[in-house]
């Protein structure tokens, strides 16, 4: 009999619909069953493009909670119109750019509030298929690193809390000031001996969530896979594990170090 798994796991574990057509992405979900069922599921542009706001209306028909990523990146007019555009889907993330600059930022963050039921914004910040030397090309003089710092506190002062950045970062943003307060949500997730395919800032699922993630992006690993449903039930067995390690953590006493003056 397959493990069963604490909800929180499930939670964390977010299915990367990232397939040609609707009927691809329902006969995946069949072909998982019940012991590898996701709670959450991506939609991306290649399967919006394709399907439209139908086949987001199906997944949440489902009972799946859908995480729209379409990294919104316009004036902020028509990001305004766009997210107002997207209401009627009720989904419960939502993605825009963070470099699309202040005026953007915060133009969104007041369209999603104003909506009856506001979906997450998530600022995108640096994707992690992007290294230093692509930034570089792009004519931006900063470590990936540095970049998702300052787009981070960019969308956090334009009132957006939700970030999308690399595992590598995860660390860094919720060692910030207010870091606690984020929610972050991690692409960049390979298992171990998994092929990076065209990322490059790539971790495991339990290294992620040790970073600080509070959900990870999942997609070719469990979709390419010959079995998806085993590949899946793996996920989510670390993620369990890693879980149950900072739950352990938490309850332990902590030292604190005097803050230097």
């Amino acid at each position: 009999m397959p493990p069963a798994f604490h909800s929180d796991a499930r939670e964390r574990l977010i299915l990367a619909l990232d397939l040609p057509s609707a009927a691809q992405a329902h006969a995946l979900l069949a072909a998982l069953g019940p012991s590898a069922a996701p709670r959450w599921v991506k939609v991306g542009l290649q399967l919006f493009l394709a399907e439209g706001p139908p086949v987001v209306h199906a997944l949440r028909e489902q009972g799946l909670s859908v995480f729209l990523d379409l990294k919104l990146h316009d004036i902020p007019n028509t990001v305004t119109s766009a997210i107002r555009a997207l209401a009627g889907l009720q989904v419960e993330m939502l993605t825009v750019h963070a470099a699309g600059g202040p005026e953007m930022l915060a133009a969104a963050a007041e369209a999603a509030a104003s909506l009856r039921r506001p979906p997450r914004l998530l600022a995108v910040t640096v994707l992690t298929s992007m290294d230093a030397a692509q930034l570089a090309s792009s004519g931006i003089d900063r470590t990936p690193q540095q970049q998702v710092l300052q787009l981070a506190h960019l969308a956090r002062s334009c009132g957006i809390h939700g970030l999308v950045a690399s595992p590598l970062e995860a660390a860094l943003l919720r060692s910030q000031a207010d870091g606690h307060a984020l929610h972050i949500v991690t692409p960049g997730i390979r298992p171990a001996l998994s092929a990076q395919d065209d990322q490059q800032r790539v971790a495991t699922p339990g290294a992620a969530l040790v970073a600080g993630a509070d959900q990870l992006v999942v997609g070719r690993p469990i979709t390419r896979a010959a079995d998806p449903a085993a590949a899946f039930r793996a996920l989510l067995a670390e993620i369990e594990t890693a879980v149950e390690a900072q739950g352990r953590q938490q309850k332990e006493p902590v030292s604190r170090t005097p803050e230097l003056t």
